[in-house]
């Protein structure tokens, strides 16, 4: 059964001293206590190339801050140079938490909170292992953002997507649960601190809830879902299969009133 979101659970701690504790937890201890508490959470992904710039933004970061737990921000590329402008306009609007979603080592903004430091494990690119992550290193450093190691899988959603093109790497089969569990429980023992299954923007097909249980079952570290997401029932799949944070870009974005009805689903 899907139980409350973390945006819930800290509401719901019953002293204002151990309420003050959450509040001042890390971005990645917000995200084991919803993991030990068998919570759910649900992140939106901003594409700064795709945000609106007119009157209509304020409504989505509304929108978003009353249903979600998590704000992401990224691409596989960016056309235009509005990273750092939108967190700054985020930030403006809402206290929700935001997550860098990285498609290179140049987006990093040290007006986010924290960055998913992604190892794309799935592929073979040493670049993506471990070559952009020697070039940010400084800067991260620098940033004085809080940094969350994690094992990036590219999941087969149907079609190629920009996330495969720009790596230069085949995604894991979607029916291959093994292959993706074994590579999921390599990174945990690398010493990455999530585990994030990604159909990729614009997926056709989520990732098989099949995949999510057998990666759930073997690997302890939090799990993100994201990619071909565009229903309630494709979220409730991917939460009782065992995600613990189900992310939504693509779908949001074609359909904002999408989300009122995901967030029921996490909460």
């Amino acid at each position: 059964m899907i139980t409350s979101s973390l945006k819930d659970f800290g509401k719901s701690l019953k002293s204002d001293e151990a309420f003050s504790t959450f509040e001042n937890m890390s971005i990645y201890q917000k995200i084991i206590h919803l993991r030990a508490q068998s919570k759910k959470g649900l992140a939106i992904l901003l594409d700064p190339d795709e945000v609106p710039s007119d009157d209509s933004f304020d409504d989505l970061i509304s929108t978003i801050s009353k249903v979600a737990d998590f704000i992401m921000v990224g691409g596989s590329i960016l056309l235009g140079d509005g990273l750092h402008a939108l967190i700054e306009q985020i930030k403006q609007k809402t206290s929700l938490p935001v997550i860098l979603f990285p498609g290179s080592g140049n987006q990093i903004s040290a007006e986010a909170d924290a960055i998913l430091l992604l190892s794309l494990i799935s592929g073979r690119n040493p670049d993506l292992l471990i070559g952009q992550h020697v070039q940010s290193a400084l800067n991260l450093k620098r940033s004085g953002l809080e940094i969350i190691p994690t094992a990036y899988l590219l999941i087969d959603g149907g079609k190629p997507t920009s996330a495969s093109y720009i790596s230069n790497t085949l995604p894991i089969p979607n029916d291959k649960s093994d292959i993706a569990a074994a590579t999921a429980l390599a990174g945990e023992q690398l010493g990455l601190k999530c585990i994030y299954l990604d159909g990729g923007s614009g997926a056709e097909q989520a990732v098989r809830p099949k995949m999510i249980q057998a990666v759930r079952e073997i690997t302890s570290l939090p799990l993100f879902v994201g990619g071909g997401i565009r229903s309630e029932l494709q979220m409730k799949a991917a939460f009782d299969a065992g995600a613990d944070i189900v992310v939504v870009g693509t779908a949001f974005e074609q359909n904002p009133e999408l989300i009122a009805s995901f967030s029921k689903m996490s909460s």
